[in-house]
């Protein structure tokens, strides 16, 4: 059992009707579910004037990213960040692969940010359209096979089996209906060509495997695990009229290490004393990955927005959370009618983000002064 202690000048209910002139900031653990206290500041923690040492707010352009495979069919996805748990990838492949592919170092979630076509597998087809995640089991042999020129995956490695988060008492049909979720019908791959080619990877090693036949030649399947796929478009995100909800209501894939949420548009708090921005807290047991898939984040930015391909990252041990002004703007331009209209993949890991030089190369200048005290 855990004690509650309460000291000071405090709020009855947290996140809402925050005494004029204080800042709440949450101190936690574990995320969003284990212990936590809340500070009331007489000025927002992450009101700086200056951050010195390698924890700071990054952000991305991701689409100055040039991964081999957008010129090269035979080339591959751009490594951006990781750990032992997870990697982030980004694809930008013009062309089908001229060989299929097997991951031996892990599951794979492809989220569809640009393009469409169809990803053939041992499980057999799936057109895959914008706002699609795709769920790719280790060992599972696949290719892609584009049918536009302007294309963008982000690709998240999992070291372990991706599942679902446990919903507790919400029950099966938000923030999304399990039935929304698309299985392939096998239909194998009949192409002749003279060689067909399987690589694999594991350890970071590729491996080929060569045939006169395509690999994909499943004429059946059962069992417990498959290739998937669901569209933001049927999320059905989860809301309280009187309490902003923390990211992890919005929880849409699990795997050791790490979790996926999906921000998609919903109408914001009706409460005019609840807090309608994320509020400030200590990143402790997580790093934060946000990347915008589409509409503009504009809640915690006050000097223009996040525009669309942008991701970012808030590191374990910083303070994270709205910008300078926009905590107050909240309040005062609160609205009956107001909506969050973007979507946005968020990506908590406990271990801490590596940055490779392909991230560091596209890394947004000064991202961290937005919130310095002017």
């Amino acid at each position: 059992m855990k004690i509650q202690y309460s000291k000071g000048k405090v709020p009855r209910q947290a996140h809402v009707a925050i005494p004029e002139g204080l800042y709440e900031e949450e101190h936690g653990r574990q995320g969003f579910f284990g212990p936590a206290t809340q500070f009331y500041h007489l000025h927002p923690p992450t009101d700086w004037k200056r951050i010195e040492g390698p924890l700071r707010p990054r952000a991305f352009a991701t689409y100055e990213l040039i991964p081999t495979d957008r010129n090269d069919p035979r080339g591959e996805p751009v490594k951006l960040l990781y750990n032992n748990d997870v990697a982030l990838f980004v694809s930008r492949r013009t062309e089908p692969m001229p060989f299929c592919f097997r991951n031996g170092d892990g599951d794979e979630i492809h989220f569809i940010h640009r393009g469409r076509g169809v990803l053939q597998s041992d499980f057999g087809p799936l057109p895959y359209q914008e706002g699609d995640y795709i769920v790719i089991p280790k060992g599972t042999n696949y290719r892609v096979v584009p049918e536009t020129r302007d294309n963008f995956t982000l690709i998240i490695q999992s070291r372990g089996p991706i599942g679902f988060p446990d919903r507790a008492g919400v029950g099966h049909y938000a923030p999304f209906d399990y039935d929304v979720i698309e299985t392939p019908d096998p239909a194998p791959v009949t192409e002749q060509r003279a060689e067909w080619e399987l690589r694999v990877r594991r350890r970071g090693e590729y491996t080929s495997v060569f045939y006169d036949f395509c690999p994909l030649d499943v004429v059946g399947w059962k069992g417990t695990h498959s290739v998937f796929k669901l569209n933001v478009k049927d999320f059905r995100p989860l809301m309280s009229e009187g309490i902003h909800l923390p990211p992890s209501a919005h929880g849409t894939f699990q795997a050791e290490g790490f979790v996926v949420c999906t921000f998609a548009p919903r109408p914001l708090e009706g409460d005019p004393q609840a807090l309608r921005v994320p509020w400030y807290h200590r990143n402790i047991d997580y790093d934060e990955v946000f990347f915008v898939h589409s509409g503009e984040f504009t809640l915690s930015r006050r000097s223009g927005t996040t525009p669309a391909g942008v991701l970012s990252l808030n590191p374990q041990g910083l303070h994270h959370g709205p910008q300078p002004g926009v905590w107050e703007n909240s309040v005062k331009n609160w609205r009956k009618d107001a909506r969050l209209e973007f979507v946005a993949i968020n990506i908590d890991t406990e271990e801490p983000l590596l940055m490779t030089p392909e991230a560091q190369a596209v890394e947004i200048e000064g991202y961290a002064d937005l919130w310095a005290k002017k």
